[in-house]
């Protein structure tokens, strides 16, 4: 069988050291759009070494490229074909605000294995430390089409939820460059998907598409931006539903809800924070939907929510 459950989640996690400078995250920033237009100062903070913020979406590929699908690909028990697999869901929490420059520990394994029946889910993991302690957390949930059916446990409902009803209290557009993705894919993520259009053909795309990590952090400075005056200190955690593809080329319009959870009245607090099971329901909510505005607006992030420090 290809993908061997219990193999999987029982092997020992992937150590591996990882270092990052300032020209890591400069070429992150770009690879997602910063530095327009150049001179602007609210551009240069995330382009110029000496104004330097680092975004925290950056932790997906600090030290050469995130390890999430691929290094889910080469767990022990799993064996699949890269043009079957999409990645399917990202989240990230930050212990400390990302430095511009550090050295840490990256510990990745697989913690979970979903049976979706015509497909299979894996959810790997990764935990960064420093000589200072835990930096952040991350999970790539990595769908591989025709891998399910072995009989195991299903998992979450992977059917993206719709969007709030309420008018959006912000909304940005963020137009992509023809060569965003060749040159985010300059960031460690090679996977062939984004840039050659034969691979793209096989995986079942009329030309190659953007990454969604690339998208991640597109949406992410879209929200730094426009809420949080450039704060990048500010972002917690950051969750999102790979919904649907971006192109290299398109515009994204990105809607942002502003909550605060838990709700105003005393009941709702209470239910709140007894789901939460503890005090993270005080934080500062955001929630995010991405659509591709020469398609109609269709989605390509859903389900996705930031949460503030």
């Amino acid at each position: 069988m290809p993908i061997d459950a219990a193999r999987a989640l029982a092997a020992a996690p992937r150590v591996r050291e990882i270092a990052w400078d300032h020209k890591d995250v400069q070429l992150y920033h770009l690879g997602i759009g910063a530095g327009r237009p150049a001179t602007d100062p609210r551009e240069l903070r995330y382009t110029l070494e000496s104004r330097l913020r680092v975004l925290p979406s950056f932790a997906t590929v600090a030290g050469g490229g995130s390890p999430g699908v691929i290094e889910a690909l080469s767990a022990p028990g799993v064996e699949v074909d890269l043009a079957r697999v999409l990645h399917a869901g990202q989240y990230l929490r930050t212990h400390r605000p990302v430095p511009v420059r550090g050295r840490a520990r990256a510990a990745s394994r697989v913690v979970a294995v979903h049976d979706k029946g015509t497909a299979a889910v894996l959810v790997l993991r990764t935990e960064v430390t420093d000589a200072d302690g835990p930096l952040w957390t991350d999970e790539a949930e990595v769908f591989v089409r025709g891998e399910g059916g072995w009989g195991g446990e299903r998992g979450p409902s992977g059917r993206p939820s719709p969007p709030p009803a309420a008018v959006p209290d912000h909304v940005a557009e963020r137009s992509l460059r023809e060569d965003q993705a060749l040159l985010y894919r300059l960031s460690g993520d090679w996977n062939p998907l984004h840039a050659d259009p034969e691979f793209a053909a096989r995986a079942g795309f009329d030309r190659p598409v953007l990454h969604g990590l690339c998208t991640y952090g597109v949406t992410l400075k879209a929200v730094v931006d426009t809420l949080l005056g450039g704060d990048v200190t500010r972002v917690r955690e950051y969750r999102t539903r790979f919904a649907g593809v971006a192109y290299p080329g398109e515009t994204l319009r990105v809607r942002m809800w502003k909550a605060v959870a838990p709700g105003d009245s005393p009941a709702e607090r209470e239910t709140e924070q007894e789901a939460a099971g503890n005090a993270e329901a005080e934080a500062d909510t955001v929630r995010v939907a991405v659509g591709a505005v020469d398609r109609d607006d269709a989605p390509v992030l859903a389900d996705t929510v930031v949460r503030l420090r």
